[in-house]
């Protein structure tokens, strides 16, 4: 009864996925992240699966409704087959695999049947990190999304629950992206990374999520649109959500400073501009600080700003004679951070 309820829920529950699945036994990571609509998952993390995505890593997005009644002036398959290649072609910039479940927007609700779905995908992707909302949002979609993502957190393990699909030997390490309530308490940042150099790959992406982007999503109107540039002047138009999103990942970096500094170090800490911050679930695997660096291999890696200092406090040393154009680029460097 177990196995045909759970192959029921397949039936009626369909989603939409893109990018070939790489082998799960290569040795790299596999992360899932579940966001609440068609372009929570690349707001929250979008620079973190960029750089995984470089190394070789596995990373999967998901929203985990269709997205449907996200814009002002169209609803329906229309849009949800109109947000669902958005984020396929945001995914092609990011080398990651996207997947829309066919779960009606603002309909979301904590049932058994949504529970066997996220199972499902956790155990699917064979997973060793999982992504979600905090159950404390303003959105009821993106509450529900982190109460199933923890409801699930268990059952993952489970053999008999949903056993078409094997149970995970070892559970993953489950997060909670960041976000800005306070109540029941406010967001924790126990994993900060570094962005900088991911950051622009994810302005790109974020670029083509044209409905919410350019369009202003369900609360926008004719004039949010017509402010915006048309598609053809695709330079302004990256140039619109790097200004946005050049503000709010250079907040997130200063909120969380302290975090930064305890992940890269006082000097490399505090050059980082633009982060993603982290939060670890209680439930689900609990990771030592050693296991966190296997899981976000990002710590060691070189920081271009500080570079740049440590370039320019060797010419104080070296010949007098370096042009200007070599020190226009040092300062172009630092600032890019």
């Amino acid at each position: 009864m177990r196995l045909l309820i759970c192959l029921l829920t397949i039936t009626f529950s369909t989603s939409v996925a893109f990018a070939d699945v790489s082998s799960d036994d290569d040795g790299k990571l596999r992360i899932i992240v579940f966001g609440a609509h068609p372009d929570d998952a690349e707001y929250r993390a979008g620079g973190c699966a960029v750089k995984w995505s470089r190394l070789g890593h596995h990373v999967k997005l998901v929203s985990v409704t269709n997205g449907d009644i996200g814009h002002w002036s169209m609803s329906g398959g229309a849009l949800a087959k109109r947000r669902t290649e958005e984020v396929r072609k945001a995914s092609e910039i990011m080398n990651t695999t996207s997947e829309v479940v066919d779960i009606h927007d603002g309909e979301l609700m904590p049932t058994l049947e949504n529970r066997r779905i996220i199972t499902r995908l956790i155990r699917e992707w064979k997973a060793d990190v999982v992504i979600a909302h905090r159950p404390w949002d303003y959105h009821p979609d993106h509450r529900y999304v982190g109460v199933l993502v923890q409801d699930a957190s268990f059952m993952v393990a489970v053999p008999f629950f949903c056993p078409d699909v094997p149970a995970l030997k070892k559970n993953p390490v489950f997060l909670y992206s960041s976000d800005r309530f306070k109540n029941p308490y406010p967001f924790k940042a126990d994993i900060a990374v570094s962005i900088d150099d991911a950051f622009e790959t994810k302005v790109a992406a974020i670029a083509e999520l044209e409905s919410q982007v350019f369009d202003g999503g369900a609360l926008g109107n004719e004039e949010t649109a017509a402010k915006s540039p048309p598609a053809r002047m695709k330079d302004l138009r990256l140039e619109m959500v790097r200004e946005v999103w050049n503000n709010r990942s250079e907040n997130e970096a200063a909120n969380y400073r302290d975090s930064l500094v305890r992940w890269y170090g006082e000097e490399r800490g505090n050059a980082v501009k633009y982060a993603e911050t982290f939060e670890i679930c209680e439930y689900g695997a609990q990771p030592s600080d050693d296991e966190i660096r296997r899981l976000f291999p990002f710590f060691d890696e070189p920081n271009k700003a500080v570079e740049a200092v440590e370039a320019d406090n060797a010419s104080l040393d070296g010949p007098s004679d370096r042009n200007s154009s070599d020190n226009s680029k040092r300062e172009l460097n630092r600032n890019a951070g």
